[in-house]
C-alpha cells in the first residue's frame, strides 16, 4: 500500500522541518509549502491525503486556504496549526471547514494521534459506499434516510434526520447554531437559534443510550454542537 501523502504549510523553518521529520519517521509522504498562496495549485498537482495548515502565513491566511478548500469538490481533511491559543480563531476555523485544531507549541506525538484519526475517520467515510454511518449501535442511511440503534428503527420527524445526518457526516466538526439554522431551515426561521438546541434535545431522546449523557451529540460550550464518533 502506498504511503499516505501530508502537505505541509508552514512559513518557520524550525517548526516544518521538526514536524516533516517526524512524519516520514511515521512513514508519511510529505511536502512542504511556505505561503498561503501557493496552496491550492499544489493540492491540484499533487492530490495530499491530509493537509497541516499554519494560521498566519505570506499571501494567503490560514482562514482563506481552508476556505477555498472546502469550495473543492474532492474533501481533503485539514489540521489547522497556530501559535494563537484565541477561541475566536479556533471556532472560525472550525466553521468554515477545519477538521481539527492544535496550538503550538504542540507534542509531536500529539499531532500523530489526531492525524492518525482523521485519517481513519476519512477512510470509513469515502468506504462507505452505500453512504451508510456506523457508529457503535447507531446506523445512518444517508440514501434510505433512515436510522436505526441496535437493528431497531429510529422514527425521525425530516427535519430531526437532516440535522442528525448533517452533524454525524462531519464527526467532530463543531457546528455553530446559527450555521445549522442556515442549512436546514434557511437561516430566517421565526423560532431562532432555539430550534435548533430543541431538535437536538428532540434527537438525544431518540438516539442516545442516555439522553442526559449525550454519548454522540455533544455540546460545545458558547458555540453550538459536534458530532462524537
Amino acid at each position: 500500500m502506498s504511503a499516505q501523502r501530508i502537505l505541509i504549510v508552514e512559513d518557520d523553518a524550525a517548526i516544518a522541518d521538526f514536524v516533516q521529520t517526524a512524519l516520514k519517521r511515521e512513514n508519511f509522504e510529505t511536502e512542504l509549502v511556505k505561503r498561503g498562496d501557493m496552496v491550492l495549485a499544489r493540492v491540484e498537482a499533487s492530490l495530499p491525503d491530509l493537509v497541516l495548515l499554519d494560521l498566519m502565513l505570506p499571501g494567503m491566511d490560514g482562514l482563506e486556504v481552508c476556505r477555498a478548500l472546502r469550495l473543492r469538490p474532492q474533501y481533503i481533511p485539514i489540521i489547522m496549526l497556530t501559535a494563537k491559543d484565541d477561541d475566536v480563531d479556533k471556532v472560525v476555523g472550525l466553521e468554515i471547514g477545519a477538521d481539527d485544531y492544535i496550538t503550538k507549541p504542540f507534542k509531536i506525538r500529539e499531532l500523530i494521534a489526531r492525524i492518525h484519526a482523521i485519517l481513519r475517520l476519512a477512510k470509513h467515510s469515502a468506504d462507505s459506499t452505500a453512504r451508510i454511518l456506523r457508529f457503535d449501535s447507531l446506523e445512518i442511511n444517508i440514501d434510505s434516510r433512515t436510522v436505526t440503534r441496535d437493528g431497531k428503527i429510529i422514527d425521525l420527524s425530516p427535519k430531526e434526520f437532516e440535522l442528525l445526518a448533517l452533524l454525524a457526516s462531519n464527526p467532530r466538526r463543531v457546528y455553530s447554531r446559527q450555521t445549522i439554522l442556515e442549512n436546514l431551515w434557511g437561516g430566517d426561521f421565526p423560532g431562532g437559534t432555539r430550534t435548533v438546541d430543541v431538535h437536538i434535545q428532540r434527537l438525544r431522546q431518540k438516539i442516545e443510550p442516555e439522553p442526559d449523557k449525550p454519548r454522540f451529540l455533544v455540546t460545545v460550550r458558547s458555540i453550538g454542537y459536534k458530532f462524537n464518533p
